[in-house]
């Protein structure tokens, strides 16, 4: 059992759609099952973005606090209050996103984002996620850098622009890619990570190493909140990188109540 078996349930949908501009929107289905085995590899995975499994006792010595209560009281966003279950929601659709590019389309992904959080019901600043392909050991114009704005919504009775609010936020990570590349590196720095560094500093000066810039905007529904005509409404227009951007769209059933149950599992089989 790998700790990706989870994204064998991600379903092409085999019905893509087209946006308002006739760009083509890449619809997937999550088939989550009630599966011990995958869901418990699924919530280790998910758990080792916020807090590594050989740093939980450091972490959590001093607080009086097992390792469950440590995960849920200091590093898990909240389940029931406050914007708790909307960070938690959020975390989950970046979190599912960044292994959609890594295991189906083969990018490397580093998971810096949320391990240092310093509230844990708010999201982290910055892209949501940036991926990266290396053609070879040193640079070139074929190298590939990824950046995607990821929206969801698991709840509420009516359906909302979920893809077009990414493709609106979309535009703003060229302004911010300095600063997120910056994010990742420092971290790779602070967990000794000294051989992904040079990965990086790849794609931190465009003039001197030109390299392949894709935009990209995923919205996560569940089923009941999914509203195909609301995703063809969708206009790319006035995104800078439009001829490059991708639109992708998951849905499912009842993904609130899955997210849960991977926070549940990953707290208390820690």
């Amino acid at each position: 059992m790998t700790l990706n078996n989870h994204i064998g349930w991600l379903v092409d949908a085999g019905d893509h759609l087209k946006s308002a501009d006739g760009s083509i929107v890449h619809l997937y289905e999550l088939c989550h099952k009630d599966d011990d085995t995958i869901l418990s590899s699924w919530a280790k995975h998910f758990r080792s973005h916020y807090c590594s499994d050989e740093e939980i006792d450091v972490l959590r010595n001093g607080t009086g606090l097992t390792r469950t209560e440590y995960l849920n009281n200091i590093k898990f966003p909240t389940a029931s209050r406050g914007f708790g279950p909307g960070i938690r929601a959020g975390d989950f659709g970046e979190i599912l996103i960044a292994d959609y590019l890594e295991y189906r389309l083969g990018y490397w992904v580093p998971r810096t984002r949320y391990d240092r959080k310093a509230i844990k019901d708010e999201s982290t600043k910055g892209s949501d996620l940036i991926g990266f392909k290396l053609v070879g050991e040193i640079a070139s114009p074929e190298d590939e850098l990824s950046i995607y704005e990821v929206k969801t919504q698991f709840s509420g009775a009516e359906p909302k622009s979920r893809l077009q609010d990414a493709v609106k936020d979309s535009i703003k990570d060229e302004i911010r890619k300095a600063e997120s590349l910056n994010a990742i590196k420092q971290r790779l720095v602070d967990q000794k990570k000294f051989h992904d560094i040079p990965k990086i500093e790849r794609f931190q000066n465009y003039v001197d190493n030109p390299y392949r810039d894709v935009s990209g905007a995923a919205a996560l529904f569940s089923e009941n909140v999914l509203d195909r005509q609301s995703i063809c409404d969708t206009c790319i227009e006035d995104h800078p990188n439009k001829s490059a951007l991708e639109l992708l769209v998951i849905h499912g059933k009842d993904l609130m109540n899955l997210v849960h149950t991977l926070y549940e599992r990953a707290a208390n089989e820690a």
